[in-house]
């Protein structure tokens, strides 16, 4: 996959929420931007997150009105680093505090939760909507009223009251496969870019034929000009990703030549 394609299926993904707050957070939705996004060389082995945040600025970059501060700026005590801060900057004379969040949740349908949000989950259930918002909200957005960030912005010119702030929260959404009632609730339903499976119930898509992707490419939209592998092939690859407790996301082609993508989980 290109990198051109990355950027594209990360421009197309749409924000977790278009309502005013959730959990006090609000949404800065950052437009899309017509300019090709160009990678540098040395860029390639970056991990996925970090991808997120060079698309997200060049995306900022190109907005008129718009002057970036301070990115990924690092803030210490005592030389130990106590957190980071994704992105300073000034909208149209208005000092602002980003943060950046782009994740791909799976609705848990296995057990109960007690709120509608709880239910979405990582892929290998690592991590949470819940957890997320919980970090953002107690740690990553006080951290600009700590002492030590204080001193930092007042070199950079600012005071820390002087910022609204805002997160870019992006996400894809998986639903179980062919379940068809989902309780959203205040989440945005065009985040939906397809299913997930259970590895033991994988047989439902003998007549499927696959292609595994890597993680930096889960941000693309399916095509066609891809290997394609038939369904057993395909079993002997999923099963060692299986094993190793990994839930990898495929895209499947259909005898209509129909694209969906579907994560197959370990759980």
């Amino acid at each position: 996959m290109s990198f051109s394609d990355r950027f594209k299926g990360f421009q197309n993904t749409p924000l977790l929420w278009h309502c005013d707050t959730i959990e006090s957070l609000r949404q800065f939705s950052v437009p899309s931007t017509h300019q090709n996004y160009d990678h540098k060389a040395n860029h390639k082995k970056l991990r996925l997150g970090k991808w997120i945040e060079i698309f997200t600025m060049f995306q900022l970059q190109q907005i008129e009105g718009i002057k970036i501060v301070a990115e990924n700026l690092q803030i210490k005590h005592k030389k130990q680093t106590i957190g980071e801060i994704d992105v300073l900057l000034v909208n149209e004379e208005q000092p602002m505090h980003l943060e950046i969040a782009y994740k791909f949740y799976l609705y848990d349908d296995r057990q109960e939760y007690d709120s509608p949000l709880e239910y979405w989950i990582g892929p290998n259930r690592t991590d949470s909507l819940s957890l997320k918002l919980k970090k953002l909200v107690g740690k990553q957005l006080p951290l600009l009223h700590k002492s030590e960030t204080k001193t930092v912005l007042n070199k950079l010119g600012f005071n820390n009251n002087q910022f609204k702030q805002f997160v870019n929260f992006k996400a894809q959404l998986f639903l179980p496969y062919r379940k068809l009632f989902i309780d959203f609730n205040v989440l945005n339903k065009e985040c939906v870019k397809g299913s997930y499976i259970h590895f033991d119930e994988i047989e439902v898509l003998k007549k499927n034929q696959f292609y595994i992707l890597s993680k930096l490419d889960w941000l693309v939209e399916p095509n066609l000009n891809v290997e394609w592998m038939n369904f057993d092939d395909t079993l002997i690859v999923l099963k060692k990703f299986i094993t190793e407790k990994q839930s990898p996301l495929c895209w499947l082609k259909d005898e209509n030549n129909e694209l969906t993508k579907c994560f197959v989980t370990w759980w």
